[in-house]
């Protein structure tokens, strides 16, 4: 029994082993490329280097493997991106949204191309982009099982001392402190690291954790095929999200800055967001 939750996520798990395996394969093969800095870059050197170092994460929104193709939102907002200014983009998807800061306050990423919600301590320590997405988070939790389910959550209010499960790290924190703080009670926090969220959705879904919370959009995108689950709950209001670069790297983001704002205008822009975001 003690085995189940692991063979339930082994699916998950497998493409995120195999695109590193093959990202780690490019890498070797390219020996004539220049290292990481170990300091962010701005523009200038990337566009000198013609390598464009993206984070992602693994999702069935921003970045995934589907047969022997490559998908994602952001993974072809970002390639879109590196085609127009003549770039390669290096794309690393990574589970930990604690990683993709490191990685970038490190030089080891120039780009986080994944929606990051705009927190006021995200915004003190890292670059914001023009937004590229509206997304909120919500809770996940199993369909109520009855009128007498005591562990469906009708309400934020019936949030007060439960335990809410989220990715390390992940913005999402703060806006569950403050809502514990506008229903006057507790709500305890359990930050996972080894798990990204649809893996927490599945944990949810088999009945091995009671709740978890993740983007809206990315709820969505596995609730067909989990149709146990429940997302109604919204824990926050609907926000604008987006990319990040570091603080050291100002013309890179004017860059992005002013490809977004032309880019978000064009057919290609509103293809690739409907394949993602409006499929109805």
């Amino acid at each position: 029994m003690e085995t189940r939750p692991k063979l339930r996520l082994f699916r998950y798990l497998v493409p995120v082993v195999i695109v590193l395996a093959i990202l780690f394969s490019a890498r070797q093969c390219g020996s004539k490329q220049e290292k990481p800095s170990g300091h962010p870059r701005d523009y200038a050197a990337i566009a000198k280097e013609g390598i464009l170092r993206v984070a992602t994460e693994y999702n069935s929104i921003s970045f995934y493997v589907d047969g022997d193709t490559v998908s994602g939102f952001h993974y072809e907002l970002i390639e879109a991106f590196a085609r127009d200014k003549g770039l390669k983009a290096e794309i690393t998807p990574l589970m930990s949204f604690e990683e993709r800061l490191k990685g970038l306050a490190e030089g080891r990423f120039d780009v986080i191309a994944f929606g990051i919600l705009a927190t006021s301590a995200l915004k003190d320590s890292l670059l914001l982009t023009s937004p590229i997405v509206l997304n909120k988070q919500v809770l996940v939790q199993r369909k109520e099982n009855g009128e007498d389910d005591s562990l469906y959550i009708h309400s934020q209010l019936d949030l007060a001392q439960q335990t809410l499960h989220v990715v390390k790290g992940s913005p999402s924190i703060l806006r569950i402190q403050n809502l514990g703080n506008e229903i006057g009670d507790t709500i305890y926090i359990k930050e996972i690291e080894k798990y990204g969220p649809e893996q927490l959705i599945s944990m949810v879904a088999h009945g091995d954790i009671d709740y978890a919370v993740c983007d809206e959009s990315i709820a969505q995108a596995v609730a067909d095929s989990l149709p146990q689950i429940d997302i109604n709950t919204a824990i926050s209001f609907t926000q604008f999200y987006s990319w990040a670069v570091s603080k050291q790297s100002p013309a890179l983001l004017d860059s992005l800055n002013t490809w977004l704002d032309a880019f978000q205008k064009e057919e290609e822009y509103q293809k690739i967001y409907k394949k993602y975001y409006d499929k109805k």
